[in-house]
């Protein structure tokens, strides 16, 4: 949602990006280059959206004012898909870069592009987002891990998950900067202390077939996450006061 409350998206097969005006029903599209596939988007505080050039290697920067586009191509060749993006306190674009196997840094004021190669091969870096110390935090969905970055260093530490069979897809940090992730592979929803590197696990209400994935913290420090192996889709929510689930 950007500053104006009209609430942008991404075509992802159609190569565009668009918003939704929710008082009017008005759409706009803006149209990409073919190929660019875009995946995720964010909005900053000026106005400008930025989205994950998925299909072509680059992000890229919308002006919806005027319509131009910036684009901003990976050093590296191996960084062919940008994934999902998220701003940190400063302003800059961390992001994930599943099949190339790194996760990456754009200083949007220059337009730098720092990439860090993942420890474990073929890791698949997928969801991530950044706590209040400014540390990026992302899944491995590829492997049974979950790992976070050293902003100053870009060092990564990796911290090994529960099961072999784990497979964490997205995550979300409440305010008391405790890491929630959702388990695609088995069904469920569960927390990492950062501390001590200590995690505990709840089984989701759709069982080992939920296939959970997105997910997102709510202003009351609520989660919310979607069962994508129920027919149809089902949202659930969790309270981690409570430590129940609701909304079923």
């Amino acid at each position: 949602v950007d500053g104006e409350n009209r609430v942008w998206f991404v075509g992802q097969k159609g190569n565009y990006l668009a918003y939704l005006e929710p008082e009017s029903g008005k759409f706009r599209r803006y149209e990409l280059e073919g190929g660019t596939l875009p995946h995720n988007l964010i909005v900053d505080k000026k106005g400008m959206v930025w989205y994950a050039g998925n299909g072509n290697g680059h992000i890229g920067k919308l002006d919806p004012a005027t319509g131009k586009i910036t684009k901003y191509p990976m050093p590296k060749p191996e960084a062919r898909d940008p994934h999902t993006l998220i701003f940190d306190g400063k302003g800059d674009i961390w992001f994930t870069v599943q099949n190339g196997n790194f996760v990456g840094r754009l200083a949007t004021g220059t337009g730098k592009v720092d990439l860090i190669e993942v420890p474990t091969a073929n890791s698949r870096p997928y969801g991530i987002e950044v706590d209040s110390k400014g540390r990026p935090w992302f899944n491995e969905f590829g492997s049974d891990k979950l790992a976070t970055i050293d902003p100053v260093s870009l060092k990564i530490r990796e911290y090994p998950l529960p099961n072999e069979r784990a497979r964490g897809r997205r995550l979300a940090i409440t305010s008391d900067d405790r890491i929630w992730y959702v388990d695609y592979s088995r069904g469920y929803l569960a927390r990492l202390e950062p501390a001590n590197g200590q995690i505990r696990e709840w089984v989701l209400p759709g069982g080992p077939g939920s296939l959970p994935y997105a997910m997102a913290v709510d202003n009351r420090d609520r989660l919310w996450l979607v069962e994508t192996g129920s027919q149809p889709n089902r949202l659930v929510g969790f309270d981690p006061k409570t430590e129940k689930f609701f909304g079923l």
